[in-house]
């Protein structure tokens, strides 16, 4: 009830596609950027959709285009695939179209986009865009404490150090944020467990043994707690992902609140 939902049949998807293989993109500028575009690599959780397209037939079918738990009211059927429009405004007079970041260039996008028969008449206020993200590299350069490692006292935080999203960059913030505040008082830095979900991010933007580093959302697989619920559950049955993640959700909401004590505590010393 979120979203818009346009369904497309497999004739009208594969053409969706076909068409996005031979649109016109835009190229990089080498004067500017000094890198080729497709030297580039796309962030896996935000990949435009002419990067998913190129990998095959069916990624966007089983990515923002999925259309897994919706039925056409019309038919009682499944679509083959989906195309679902986010509101933007509170009037519900503009949505954007979800996972649709691209490199197209406007006319393609326009003409494509409107070869869609719910958007035939459609008025495009703003068209797709992707964006380029500039980050450190974190692992050679920061510690767990997002602490820079040859000058104590400079902290980094947010997506240029590689944590990719809102929640991910804010809880950066906070940390590195704290951290000053832990130097200026002469107490110990605070670097955060991997079994909760910003201290797992941050071991991982800061192992000096990761090479090829690229941005990372948070995510339960890079909690050792919810790996090791993987491990067969109570009278040998494996656990499904749902309970696998309650369970490391609860012991890093635990772990967590037990820092924030020794956190205040600290502080009001």
């Amino acid at each position: 009830d979120d979203y818009l939902n346009i369904p497309l049949d497999e004739r009208e998807y594969n053409d969706f596609i076909g068409a996005i293989n031979a649109a016109e993109k835009y190229t990089g500028n080498e004067e500017v950027e000094k890198d080729r575009l497709e030297e580039l690599k796309p962030f896996e959780g935000c990949m435009p959709i002419e990067d998913m397209a190129l990998r095959g037939k069916d990624v966007a079918r089983f990515g923002p285009l999925k259309p897994v738990g919706l039925r056409d009211p019309r038919s009682d059927k499944r679509p083959y695939a989906v195309i679902q429009l986010r509101q933007d405004d509170t009037e519900g007079k503009m949505w954007s179209m979800v996972g649709m970041q691209t490199r197209m260039k406007r006319h393609e996008q326009e003409k494509i986009f409107r070869s869609i028969p719910a958007l035939k008449n459609a008025e495009f206020v703003r068209y797709g865009s992707v964006h380029r993200n500039t980050f450190i590299n974190s692992p050679k350069l920061l510690n767990s404490t997002l602490e820079f490692r040859t000058k104590p006292g400079l902290f980094f935080a947010g997506q240029v150090t590689g944590t990719e999203g809102y929640v991910e960059s804010t809880s950066g913030g906070l940390l590195a944020g704290i951290n000053v505040i832990r130097t200026l008082k002469k107490l110990p830095l605070l670097s955060l467990p991997n079994t909760t979900a910003m201290g797992a991010l941050f071991e991982y933007i800061s192992s000096p043994t990761r090479t090829d580093f690229q941005p990372m959302n948070i995510s339960f697989g890079l909690m050792p707690s919810y790996l090791e619920s993987q491990e067969k559950g109570p009278k040998h049955k494996r656990m499904g992902k749902t309970e696998r993640r309650e369970i490391a959700s609860a012991k890093a909401l635990e772990i967590t609140a037990e820092y924030k004590n020794s956190f205040l505590s600290d502080l009001s010393e």
